[in-house]
C-alpha cells in the first residue's frame, strides 16, 4: 500500500488542536492499515520522526431523518483513526498552513 493510500485525511477538531500542542496529531487512516504502515507513511509524507502510534476503530453513528412524512434510519460510515506522537521540536504542516497550531 502506498503512503498516500494509508493516510486518508487529518482530523481537524478541537481535541486534535489541543493534542497538537503536545506533539500528538490525529489522522483518518485506511481501515486495514497497521501501526507500522501508518508510522512509515507519516515519516515519508511529513518528514518527521514518529515515536508512538495508537489506533482506534470508530463505529458510525445511527441517524434518523424525516422527509415528506417518511422516516428513514441511516448510519454514518465506520472509519479508523490514528493518533500519532512525534518527536518534540518537530511539527506537521499541511499545505503550507499548520492547521494544528492556530
Amino acid at each position: 500500500m502506498d503512503a498516500r493510500d494509508v493516510i486518508v485525511a487529518p482530523r481537524i477538531t478541537e481535541k486534535a488542536m489541543a493534542d497538537a500542542l503536545v506533539q500528538q496529531y490525529t489522522f483518518v487512516v485506511h481501515p486495514h492499515a497497521t501501526k507500522t504502515q501508518i508510522r512509515h507513511a507519516i515519516e515519508e509524507i511529513f518528514h518527521v520522526n514518529v515515536l508512538e502510534v495508537n489506533t482506534i476503530n470508530v463505529r458510525g453513528k445511527a441517524r434518523n431523518s424525516a422527509r415528506r412524512g417518511v422516516r428513514i434510519r441511516g448510519k454514518m460510515s465506520d472509519y479508523k483513526k490514528a493518533i500519532v506522537k512525534i518527536k518534540s521540536g518537530q511539527k506537521i504542516e499541511l499545505g503550507g498552513v499548520n492547521y494544528f497550531e492556530q
